[in-house]
């Protein structure tokens, strides 16, 4: 076995490292001094839609640009989007480079390790979709069928979990291949989220359907781990926010659909900072 030993310069090191991460967990932004600066910085995917994501005018839109508008007018304060990448949205966090998520953050026990969600404010329905002639009403009808998930995916998961052994599961990088997979033939069904399709439509008209439900997952904003003051305000704005008609409004805009009921724990997942 070996045995390392740290020298000087290195233990100088390590706690200098220690305390440039103290440093920065201290100097994230508060609640109080947003709304003294005046602006909030929101993390938001750029390249998401109907989520989040730049118009043609370089505006962000989307659902959850339209939830982080609402929650800088609930704090009085304005908006200022930060666009990230899905690897680098809590990483932002953590390095305060935001103050809180609103990034499609679907509900997770992993991730809530490591940074802090609110109650939900949005639904993303997972499916089986295939053609509309195709009969699939249960697990069992998946035998022997060509099924394509994102690699990974939410999706990947319930299906490896539930299909038949001879049902053959292809993996694709993301959305979009595995949307063309299937329609290019190359698969006989996908596992899709709720705007699957709407997407096959402009490219194959009333030809495919959701056939049988995987899972709902549930998205929260994020904040800091331990940071209560921006947990209790996300918590105060969708609590009386949601209940409106320019929440339901919004949703209907961007999503096509009616506000679902919410879960009010999600397993792994809690939705205020322990005391």
């Amino acid at each position: 076995m070996t045995t390392f030993t740290l020298t000087g310069a290195s233990r100088s090191l390590m706690a200098a490292l220690a305390v440039l991460a103290a440093t920065q967990a201290a100097e994230a932004r508060t609640v109080e001094e947003a709304k003294a600066e005046g602006t909030i910085r929101i993390g938001i995917q750029g390249d998401n839609p109907p989520w989040g994501f730049l118009d043609s005018s370089g505006v962000q839109s989307g659902l959850d640009a339209a939830m982080g508008q609402a929650f800088a007018a609930y704090l009085g304060v304005e908006a200022e989007f930060v666009p990230l990448a899905v690897a680098n949205r809590i990483p932002a966090l953590e390095t305060d480079q935001v103050d809180v998520l609103f990034a499609t953050m679907a509900m997770t026990a992993e991730r809530a390790q490591a940074m802090q969600y609110s109650v939900p404010y949005a639904a993303n329905q997972l499916s089986v979709v295939a053609p509309i002639a195709t009969t699939i009403t249960s697990p069992e009808e998946l035998s022997g069928l060509r099924i394509g998930v994102p690699n990974s995916s939410q999706q990947d998961k319930a299906l490896t979990g539930m299909a038949p052994a001879d049902a053959e599961i292809l993996r694709f990088d993301d959305d979009a291949a595995t949307i063309q997979a299937l329609l290019s033939g190359q698969v006989d069904a996908v596992g899709g989220n709720q705007f699957y399709v709407q997407r096959l439509e402009p490219q194959a008209p009333g030809t495919y359907e959701n056939k049988i439900p995987l899972t709902a997952l549930y998205n929260g904003a994020g904040s800091r781990l331990g940071e209560a003051d921006w947990n209790t305000e996300l918590n105060a704005f969708l609590a009386e926010f949601i209940t409106t008609p320019e929440y339901a409004a919004i949703y209907q805009e961007w999503l096509g659909l009616t506000p679902p009921e919410f879960p009010t724990e999600v397993e792994g997942v809690p939705f205020t900072v322990a005391q």
